[in-house]
């Protein structure tokens, strides 16, 4: 029986040396003398007993035995050598009672190379078994600029804190990710627990995808673990089992299969028009029962200006779908986990169209949408790679590139003041477009630029002692906090004025999108791509962004702002376009040019006008932090994971 066995190991042997030859490939095991004889070599450390990963054992020290074999470890020698006699004695003794003697092996950039046991490597891998005992010494390598040793080096710190030797990325920073994603802070040592615990996750999660296919796929398993990770996380994984792995997994394939390239965002910038004329047998048939229409927040209106924004656009929904739709909403205090709980609730209770209003609540939608493909979930996010569901903002930009146009006419000073919340993708199009507002008309204008998500910060005495008359502040405001600190406002001589005031029309926008649904518009006109990631970025001409004007604009400014609204809502004229410039000098966009929609929605520089900077990741409110985390610009994507 143990020869029939040896011979079936034989055949495979035969059928990957035949295959490598005809690719022109080495069909035999690597020997690491011959690799590290081009490689320049620091030191060694004595890493002592460990368990290694038997994917990761690649070849032999020596080139001694490396032709017995083939490159996947098989056996090439005739059954009736001395060699052959030896495996199948192996191969017996693991069958009765497990092989437990230790290699010897020499690990190099994260691949182990056998001194000592070739065989019982091939018998383990030959039934498919998962790791081995080895005495292991690492050759460290000389640090270079190579895409593969960076990633080894930071393995090697990966490795220091987990002890963790069986996880290999092909793309940089992924170590750092991993940390993010599972809770754990750079420099935090694991537990006996922890690493146990993450073992058997990836275990899990690698069973499942070795079944249905992974080893097929150009990607490493890590790379695919890491990707399931971001969406649907750590916390829960080890209470899944294998028949919701088994759905979740085949779910995000194609995130597997496009990797390391996140999905391209589609932006739809307007509204479809359709005509809303029924067709005769739609007038026949009785109205059919209300939509459920939920709306999931994370946090109340009265918490929350935005949310009660949101509401405010619930409402105008119920308003004009009156008879044909019941609307509710759902509060998540701020909590990711009830999120996904709510949106749960939300579709056990018979609704088909869900709005999740923050990006805080992406994850969670993600995950839902996945989960309840027939529901139809949209989130209130911008420049999210997400294929699953769709997203949708506004461009709040071109409402401040007017309010900046009014605050350079009307301020007596030279600079203006603005308040900013967080440093996440639109924001910092809103801020760049009122600049770029206040330079059309006032030149030598610069704007002293605050954040109201760093701790302790006192920005309106710091705009008082610099004189600062003029403030674009919060856009948002409820009837719940007496301030009048939003907008553009005068505050000159201890009164505030209120100006002007961008506003975010949402009922508009939820009228459209639900009317789409319902007469058949929503699949139409759009790329249904899954590599694609839909959004709806829409802005004055659609009604959902808009500017009001106080009383203290004078009659004139008010028209010019009016007839410059007209030329952005018609196309005639866009806020992003001729030579512009960062901060640091570099040109963004060159002369009788648009900006492109793609870089406004993710641009992550401040405008040379500004005075002020992005604020540093560990100064900030810890709710800022998390909605860094899901939506800060750029350079917030590298801060948080140091």
């Amino acid at each position: 029986m143990s020869k029939t066995e040896y011979g079936k190991a034989r055949k495979k042997a035969q059928k990957v040396y035949r295959s490598q030859l005809l690719r022109g490939t080495y069909p035999y095991l690597q020997a690491l003398d011959d690799i590290v004889s081009f490689a320049e070599i620091v030191s060694e450390t004595e890493l002592g007993l460990i368990e290694i990963p038997l994917d990761a054992v690649v070849g032999t020290k020596t080139a001694g035995r490396k032709q017995a074999f083939a490159s996947n470890f098989m056996p090439l020698l005739d059954d009736n050598t001395e060699f052959a006699h030896k495996w199948i004695s192996l191969y017996q003794a693991h069958i009765s009672e497990g092989i437990r003697d230790p290699v010897i092996a020499v690990e190099f950039m994260n691949r182990f190379y056998v001194v000592e046991g070739n065989k019982r490597v091939s018998v383990l891998k030959y039934v498919d078994a998962v790791s081995i005992q080895a005495y292991v010494t690492r050759l460290l390598p000389q640090k270079s600029d190579s895409k593969e040793n960076r990633i080894y080096y930071e393995f090697l710190d990966f490795y220091k804190l987990s002890e963790v030797n069986y996880l290999n990325f092909s793309q940089e920073g992924c170590y750092l990710k991993i940390l993010d994603l599972i809770g754990k802070k750079p420099e935090e040592v694991w537990t006996e627990d922890e690493k146990i615990n993450f073992r058997s996750a990836y275990i899990h999660f690698l069973d499942i995808f070795n079944e249905k296919g992974g080893g097929k796929l150009p990607i490493t398993p890590g790379d695919a673990f890491l990707t399931y990770l971001e969406i649907y996380g750590y916390k829960d994984i080890l209470e899944k089992s294998y028949k919701e792995l088994r759905e979740e997994i085949p779910a995000i394939w194609k995130d597997f299969e496009i990797y390391p390239a996140k999905r391209s965002v589609e932006l739809v910038m307007a509204p479809q028009e359709k005509s809303e004329e029924k067709t005769l047998m739609t007038r026949l048939l009785p109205p059919s029962s209300p939509v459920k229409i939920a709306f999931v927040h994370d946090r109340s209106p009265e918490a929350s200006s935005w949310t009660y924004g949101h509401e405010l656009g619930r409402h105008y929904l119920d308003n004009a779908f009156a008879g044909r739709i019941i609307t509710s909403s759902y509060i998540t205090n701020g909590n990711p986990e009830e999120g996904s709980e709510d949106i749960r609730k939300a579709i056990e209770e018979g609704n088909t169209i869900i709005f999740t209003t923050s990006p805080k609540l992406l994850n969670a939608s993600v995950k839902a949408a996945l989960k309840y493909p027939a529901t139809r979930i949209l989130n209130c996010s911008l420049n999210s790679c997400f294929g699953h569901l769709r997203t949708y903002y506004g461009r709040m930009y071109e409402a401040k590139f007017l309010t900046g146009i009014l605050a350079g006419i009307l301020s007596p000073g030279s600079t203006i003041g603005y308040v900013a919340d967080y440093p996440i993708y639109g924001s910092t199009a809103s801020i760049n477009a009122f600049a770029l507002g206040v330079r059309m008309v006032n030149p030598g204008a610069k704007i002293c630029l605050e954040w109201t998500c760093i701790k302790d910060n006192h920005i309106y005495e710091d705009f008082d002692a610099r004189h600062i008359s003029y403030v674009s502040g919060q856009d948002l405001l409820t009837p719940y906090r007496e301030s009048r600190q939003f907008g553009l406002f005068d505050v000159r001589n201890g009164n505030i004025k209120n100006v002007a005031m961008p506003v975010w029309h949402w009922g508009k926008f939820y009228e459209r999108i639900v009317r789409s649904i319902l007469n058949g518009a929503w699949k139409k006109g759009i790329d249904q791509s899954r590599d694609k990631s839909i959004n709806y970025f829409w802005g004055l001409s659609s009604g959902m962004i808009d500017l009001i004007c106080s009383n203290h604009v004078p009659f004139g400014t008010q028209q010019l702002a009016e007839l410059i609204k007209r030329e952005i809502s018609s196309g005639q004229f866009h806020p992003f376009s001729g030579e512009i410039h960062s901060q640091d000098g570099v040109l963004r966009n060159p002369k009788d040019t648009v900006m492109p929609e793609q870089q406004i929605g993710s641009m992550d520089w401040l405008l040379d006008n500004v005075e002020g900077i992005f604020p540093p990741y560990d100064v900030m409110t810890d709710e800022a932090k998390r909605i860094v985390k899901l939506q800060g610009v750029g350079k917030y994507q590298e801060q948080k994971e140091l």
